[in-house]
């Protein structure tokens, strides 16, 4: 009976060893795990490392053809040499934290000729960020002072509004400076406080914009040049943005019950396949189908290779003109979206945008 007892017990691990090492006739990959917890890091510590051990349970040798991740942060590299059956392997990723900072979860994907022939494995873990320098916070460089940007938007500056931005500034020098800004034009108005900034501080530009002394529309930008102790920096531009618009909500039941209302015919015109320097025009109806004057303010195209012309800028209630739009391929190729941005009086539409969408061929076919 002991003898019979122990035949049994051979047969069955017997079995068991086969089910879980050669139970497959094709390849088969097995992880001891699929993810790695590298827990908390800081930023700038380096590449960080782990492996994930992997089984072959097949009966066939097992390759794998690729091994990706989801950003270049993470970097896998494995063994090209197919896996024998029984044999194990590895796959190693290094995770780079810098510039990284927070939770993060990275997916890997490998790619084989196993019965699973896509697994997905994942890191986890949690960056400390690094401490900020002032090259952090006042990226841009201008001579002795660096700045928290180089772009100031106002956003939307209604007319007749008067609107105030400000940005800081820092001196990376080792002596005060006085930084000023000249030539401003008359819808704008700069104050730099203090005149004079003493040695790693930080000052304050304050721009103001006076959206009643500038008569365009829309987004406008502006390029300022700054001064630095007298010193002119013309590669160093500070943009000050703006969108300058209507408040139509301060309008009167009255003034909006006689509104212009703009309607176009058409919003979008497809010209096809043309040959590279032709020229296309294609005629656009604008309608006013309100009762006060619908004026054209402002027309923007995306590039000079696009022109718009009215037939007149002021449309009487009830009334149309047509706005010739065209298109010209000289030095273009491939795919066109082409734009021309219509700046209106109209509360409920104040800018339409058309477009002139077709195909450039060079060969002309």
């Amino acid at each position: 009976m002991k003898q019979l007892a122990l035949i049994i017990s051979l047969f069955i691990l017997g079995g068991w060893v086969c089910n879980n090492y050669a139970q497959f006739s094709e390849p088969s990959i097995s992880f001891n795990l699929t993810s790695h917890n590298f827990g908390n890091m800081n930023e700038l510590d380096g590449i960080k490392s782990c492996e994930f051990e992997f089984i072959n349970n097949g009966s066939q040798p097992l390759i794998l053809f690729d091994v990706t991740t989801t950003c270049g942060c993470t970097v896998p590299e494995w063994n090209r040499e197919p896996v024998a059956p029984g044999a194990r392997g590895l796959i190693k990723v290094d995770f780079d934290p810098l510039g990284r900072p927070g939770a993060f979860r990275k997916s890997i994907t490998v790619k084989s000729n196993a019965r699973e022939s896509t697994v997905q494995l994942y890191i986890v873990g949690l960056v400390n960020p690094k401490p900020k320098t002032i090259a952090d916070d006042f990226p841009i460089r201008m001579g002795k002072i660096r700045l928290s940007t180089n772009h100031l938007s106002m956003a939307t500056v209604f007319k007749d509004q008067v609107k105030t931005a400000t940005l800081e500034f820092y001196n990376d020098s080792d002596s005060a400076v006085a930084v000023t800004l000249a030539d401003l034009p008359p819808h704008l108005a700069a104050r730099v406080d203090p005149i004079s900034l003493e040695p790693a501080k930080k000052g304050v530009i304050s721009i103001t914009y006076d959206a009643n002394q500038n008569s365009d529309w829309g987004f406008v930008m502006d390029r300022l040049y700054m001064t630095v102790d007298g010193q002119l920096y013309p590669d160093n531009i500070l943009a000050v943005s703006a969108q300058l618009d209507e408040d139509f909500a301060s309008w009167t039941p009255e003034k909006k019950a006689r509104a212009p209302k703009a309607v176009l015919s058409e919003d979008s015109f497809n010209f096809g396949t043309i040959t590279a320097g032709q020229k296309i025009t294609h005629d656009f109806i604008l309608k006013n189908t309100g009762k006060d004057p619908l004026v054209i303010r402002k027309i923007s195209t995306t590039c000079g290779c696009t022109a718009s012309k009215p037939g007149t800028y002021e449309i009487q209630g009830g009334k149309e003109t047509t706005i010739a739009c065209s298109f010209d391929s000289r030095g273009k190729a491939g795919k066109q979206f082409q734009t021309v941005t219509l700046i209106l009086n109209d509360p409920s539409a104040s800018s339409l945008v058309i477009r002139l969408i077709g195909t450039v061929s060079s060969s002309g076919k």
